[in-house]
């Protein structure tokens, strides 16, 4: 099979790596790459010399199968429609778009063309976050009570969006993934200290139907880098820990049970202590595994694992998680 010419629109802090990644795809060719940085492109055109490297998109549209848009966040959707209106099946990096007016936008169009859209949310490829949804599926934990996330550290501080909008898609987006469900209710408090109307702190609290509790905390203000999701339920316990470099996931066989018959209300709940179970998770770059998933679904070879539709229910969420912030964190429904 002819391998997939590939342009990726954005080159930048996040871009740059799939660039990088698109490089190496054995079913794809990084054919063209276009950046409105003289600066970046310069950087591009040494590493990259065979590449189309342009400021001008209809030059990579015009050369190119299928595109990546990693440009800045509020230049998303209309990339992506540029694309879609030359045909082009289209990754769309996190967040999908920034108004949920947008997000449906692109998947109308998408639907519209019977073209392949997909939102890039990375972790739904990550091989312990898959293996964590296989469990969630298939009862092994249980009942899920409730689950809470932490995506924090001393990092980049933007200033095109605030910590919700730059962290708040992945979380969300595992929640969505695992559960299988949307939250009814949303609230978000967060504090701006370093810029004024941008949020370096958020914690977003998600509500399910089925019950199921999802916390998040997320900044870039934090002494600790620290990549965590735990998941509470009424058999078992799991902890995925992204900054483990080889034990991402440790399945705790922990619980509280409550004895068929029992003689008073103390005697009818009792903490079951078992063993903790590190298994085996193969060692996959997410980025990698999400690329080769696009050209397989460029080509028609497979569905979007992250679909347009799932890009609009994140935007849904965070969209609703924004407007309880601007409410003091007020409940919002999505």
């Amino acid at each position: 099979m002819t391998r997939l010419k590939i342009g990726v629109v954005g080159a930048g802090a996040w871009g740059r790596n799939h660039v990088r990644t698109v490089a190496g795809l054995a079913e794809g060719e990084l054919t063209a790459v276009c950046d409105t940085d003289a600066k970046v492109r310069e950087r591009v055109s040494r590493q990259y010399p065979a590449a189309l490297v342009t400021a001008d998109l209809a030059a990579l549209l015009g050369a190119v199968d299928a595109v990546i848009v990693a440009s800045p966040a509020a230049t998303h959707a209309a990339v992506a429609h540029q694309a879609l209106a030359a045909g082009k099946p289209v990754l769309v990096e996190k967040p999908f778009a920034l108004s949920v007016r947008d997000a449906e936008a692109v998947a109308r169009q998408g639907a519209r063309r019977g073209v392949p859209v997909l939102a890039g949310h990375l972790l739904v490829y990550h091989p312990a976050v898959e293996r964590l949804r296989d469990m969630v599926q298939q009862g092994e934990l249980g009942k899920v009570f409730y689950l809470y996330g932490l995506r924090v550290n001393l990092g980049q501080v933007r200033k095109d969006e605030n910590a919700l909008w730059s962290f708040g898609p992945h979380d969300v987006s595992v929640a969505l993934y695992l559960l299988d469900e949307q939250p009814v209710r949303v609230a978000a408090h967060g504090k701006s200290y370093l810029q004024p109307a941008i949020e370096d702190v958020v914690f977003l609290t998600m509500e399910f139907a089925s019950g199921v509790l999802a916390h998040v905390q997320m900044s870039w203000l934090d002494p600790h880098k620290e990549r965590k999701l735990t998941v509470v339920g009424a058999k078992k316990m799991v902890v995925f820990d992204d900054m483990e470099p080889r034990e991402k996931l440790r399945i705790y066989d922990k619980g509280v049970d409550r004895p068929p018959e029992y003689g008073s209300f103390g005697e009818s709940l009792a903490i079951r202590e078992g063993d903790i179970f590190i298994p085996r998770v193969p060692t996959v770059e997410p980025l990698a595994a999400e690329l080769a998933h696009f050209v397989r679904a460029a080509q028609g070879r497979e569905p979007p694992r992250a679909s347009a539709e799932d890009g609009v229910r994140v935007v849904r969420v965070l969209e609703a998680a924004s407007r309880s912030l601007a409410r003091g964190g007020a409940p919002e429904t999505p």
